[in-house]
């Protein structure tokens, strides 16, 4: 705890707090910050002028990361017979039906991303209580919903990044390692922001981006100048 406060310490000396940096010199400020012995997350914050408790100010999308994240994603897919084959051979972590549904009523939590076919959706439909509050819960406009098995499959390995709105209008998102490149997280940082940028809903008035942060696991967050807003 002490190692981790000096670090935290000294991150926070090396930035100025008030200051919103340009999108390259955040990311290598936070790179450079990144001191911890495992390889932390680079993280990006988006706070925006929403209120997600309105149907028409709810932001929520996917993006692929150009670079991946660096993190193993973990696949559970909901489909039967020659889907349930497709899921297992492009690399699906659990794939099953009723049987998998009550592994997961029963603890079963080892996977990141959840896939249905259609048809599942009925099976699926039963564990909206414990994959809706981990943000689970297969959705057709994020392609969780879909007969294209492999595609979602392979996607979600590749580096697909869901995002949702929370309560206080924020969304985040893992865009990397701090052993990446800072070209890379840099390039995945812009298709993130891109993203939630397009994904700006009817219902938002006013100043849709407020602030945009990048930190990494253990150390401080640097604010971004949103070039959008010059």
């Amino acid at each position: 705890m002490a190692r981790n406060s000096k670090n935290l310490k000294a991150a926070y000396a090396a930035i100025d707090r008030n200051k919103a940096y340009g999108l390259a010199e955040a990311v290598s400020l936070v790179k450079g910050n990144a001191k911890a012995k495992f390889d932390e997350t680079i993280e990006i914050a988006m706070n925006l002028g929403v209120d997600p408790r309105h149907a028409d100010q709810m932001v929520r999308g996917v993006v692929a990361m150009p670079n991946g994240t660096g993190k193993t994603m973990r696949v559970a897919v909901f489909a039967k017979d020659a889907k349930a084959d497709e899921a297992k051979a492009a690399g699906a972590d659990l794939v099953g039906a009723e049987d998998l549904a009550e592994a997961i009523q029963n603890g079963e939590s080892g996977f990141d991303r959840v896939i249905a076919t259609p048809d599942m959706m009925g099976v699926v439909g039963r564990l909206g209580k414990v994959l809706g509050p981990r943000g689970l819960m297969p959705n057709p406009k994020l392609g969780t919903v879909t007969a294209d098995v492999t595609a979602a499959v392979n996607a979600a390995k590749a580096g697909e990044v869901q995002y949702r709105a929370e309560k206080a209008g924020v969304v985040h998102a893992g865009i990397g390692k701090a052993s990446f490149d800072e070209a890379k997280i840099v390039e995945n940082a812009t298709a993130f922001i891109d993203a939630v940028r397009k994904a700006r809903p009817s219902g938002a008035k006013g100043q849709y981006v407020k602030k945009i942060t990048i930190s990494s696991t253990m150390s401080a967050g640097v604010f971004v100048e949103d070039a959008a807003a010059q």
